[in-house]
């Protein structure tokens, strides 16, 4: 009925958030039945001194009466208190689980998720579309379910006192919310279209930022101010247009549900006078309206934040509904060679690999080569599975791994892309992310293999200098070297390199080509590189074009093919180290 599977959904709750629901709607029925009763002790009065003035009775012991109101407050204080906190204290706990759960949630989603979102979508959804619907639990639900019962029960009192009076009193509250939702699906509409522009807006703002020094190098500062100009514009034009319309629609609710108080006196008025019933029947009914709208008056100001909440929890059950990358948190494989077998897989609709087979082996530096867009860095993120291959199958020791739960899998994985991922903290502590509670001789050692020491000692407090965010205060050299240095303190028995020392200059590259072959002896190492002279000591190459695996063998068979693609390569790369501006 009210609480199934349909409006859990409709509003992103948990299970848990569903009896928090409950309770908070409990407690509104309570406290408005509460009040109500506050509104028979004051009828109740009246009725008495009404009697006492025109017949001359005496009044009745005001002790009673006072008895009867400090009951009262004190019933009103106990289920207020219950209500505030069934309705806000559980609802701020849960929301706070909640945003543990969806971080949670996004940690186990297969990368692919988010090859196809964009971060200020996410970011959008992580904290706007989560305040909205926490504002929604906590302040709309409770109240406007527990309005719905209190006012079916009163309602029904009415009807049993004089049903012509309860209909002129209650005409308007069934109406009203068919006019509020009957619009819902326009609002809905303008919700998503407001939705929509504002994050127009947040791409655009976060493009500028990540770009500001390529848009300044190019004088393009009006142009893209322009842009942001006209979407600020567009966004601004289409989130009055959404609450003009809302707004029409609740303050057209609101008006027609208060002329139950017009109706209400006129036929009481018109029933007064032909004696079908008496003063106070009516006064008690001018009682009960002062309160029996009350309880929506917050649910019918917030029912717009209820509509635009519903497309904040579509979104939210989008991420719920992805299926995580699980598998079996035990992994025991039988030694670390990783072999492709047939793999085929695709982007989207966009075919990258068709039918890859080879092997790594453990103990052997394996090296991915080729034309850019062969596949290489692809293959490279399959192996750890970043994402799940389409067709065929990779295996490390003999097993599956898209049998192995990913986080359990990345344990036996140390990793170092092109695109290094650096956190706002010191050096140290970037390093050490790649081993928790790794001791700062660690931490110092792989630091130092990586060849770190170099740029560090000239930082103002070593390698407890903060570094900013994503290391902007470092070079993209620097950065890689800490990437490195990461990988290295984790030892894994398994080490991917996607251009680890693109950013390096010649010394500085042989320096960790040097380190790297000391400390990755013994270990699976998936080397991806585009310069020859990164690859020449791997014992294995694999050379990529177009998808498929092209050619593979050692660097020396692979040089004595004439019209071999590593060979070709390999020349151009020597002919380029000879030319002089």
């Amino acid at each position: 009925m009210f609480f199934g599977e349909k409006f859990r959904r409709k509003y992103a709750l948990t299970n848990q958030g569903i009896v928090n629901v409950k309770k908070a709607t409990f407690w509104t029925v309570v406290v408005n039945l509460v009040v109500m009763c506050g509104m028979g002790i004051l009828y109740f009065l009246m009725m008495q001194f009404m009697n006492s003035l025109i017949n001359g009775a005496d009044f009745p012991n005001a002790s009673m009466y006072t008895a009867a109101v400090i009951a009262f407050i004190i019933l009103s204080l106990v289920t207020h208190f219950q209500q505030y906190t069934n309705s806000y204290t559980l609802v701020y706990d849960e929301i706070a689980a909640t945003r543990v759960g969806l971080a949670e949630k996004l940690r186990r989603l297969p990368l692919g998720f988010f090859g196809k979102r964009d971060l200020s979508d996410l970011t959008e959804t992580l904290m706007s579309d989560m305040n909205r619907l926490e504002h929604v639990w906590s302040h709309v639900l409770g109240y406007l379910q527990g309005a719905y019962i209190s006012t079916a029960l009163i309602a029904i009192g009415l009807l049993i006192f004089d049903w012509r009076l309860a209909i002129a009193c209650l005409w308007g509250v069934p109406v009203a919310f068919i006019l509020l939702f009957g619009s819902r699906k326009l609002s809905k509409k303008y919700s998503y279209e407001t939705k929509g522009k504002g994050l127009d807006v947040a791409d655009n703002i976060q493009e500028t930022i990540e770009n500001v020094r390529e848009i300044r190098a190019t004088n393009q500062e009006e142009r893209y101010l322009a842009e942001l100009n006209g979407k600020v514009d567009d966004f601004e034009k289409t989130m009055i247009r959404t609450e003009l319309v809302t707004g029409l629609f609740v303050n057209g609710a609101s008006v027609i549900m208060r002329l139950g108080v017009a109706t209400t006196i006129l036929v009481g008025a018109k029933l007064i006078m032909s004696g079908q019933i008496d003063f106070m029947l009516l006064f008690m009914f001018l009682l009960v309206i002062t309160r029996i709208y009350a309880p929506f008056d917050q649910s019918l100001a917030l029912i717009a934040e209820v509509f635009i909440s519903e497309v904040s929890a579509e979104r939210m059950e989008q991420i719920a509904d992805t299926p995580a990358a699980g598998g079996s948190e035990v992994f025991a494989p039988q030694g670390h060679d990783i072999v492709f077998r047939d793999v085929i897989f695709a982007y989207d609709e966009e075919p990258v690999l068709n039918g890859v087979s080879f092997t790594a082996k453990e103990g052997e530096v394996t090296a991915l080569v080729g034309p850019s867009g062969g596949g290489k860095s692809t293959c490279a993120r399959l192996a750890a599975r970043l994402w799940d291959v389409d067709s065929g199958s990779i295996e490390v020791g003999g097993v599956d791994i898209k049998t192995i739960d990913s986080e359990v899998l990345l344990g036996d994985y140390s990793m170092v892309f092109q695109d290094v991922v650096l956190f706002d903290d010191t050096v140290m502590e970037n390093i050490r992310l790649g081993r928790h509670g790794a001791s700062d001789k660690d931490v110092l050692a792989a630091a130092k293999a990586a060849n770190c020491d170099e740029f560090v000692k000239n930082l103002p407090a070593g390698y407890e200098t903060p570094i900013g965010e994503n290391g902007a205060r470092l070079s993209g050299g620097e950065r890689q070297r800490i990437s490195i240095a990461r990988a290295l303190l984790k030892d894994a028995p398994i080490v991917l390199l996607d251009e680890a020392t693109a950013s390096l200059d010649v010394e500085n590259e042989t320096k960790v080509q040097e380190a790297l072959s000391k400390l990755l002896a013994g270990k699976t190492v998936l080397v991806i590189a585009h310069r020859m002279r990164t690859v020449e000591a791997a014992d294995k190459i694999v050379v990529l074009d177009h998808g498929v695996v092209a050619e593979q063998g050692t660097p020396e068979e692979l040089l004595e093919k004439k019209d071999g693609i590593f060979r070709h390569m390999t020349q151009l790369q020597a002919q380029g180290a000879a030319y002089r501006i």
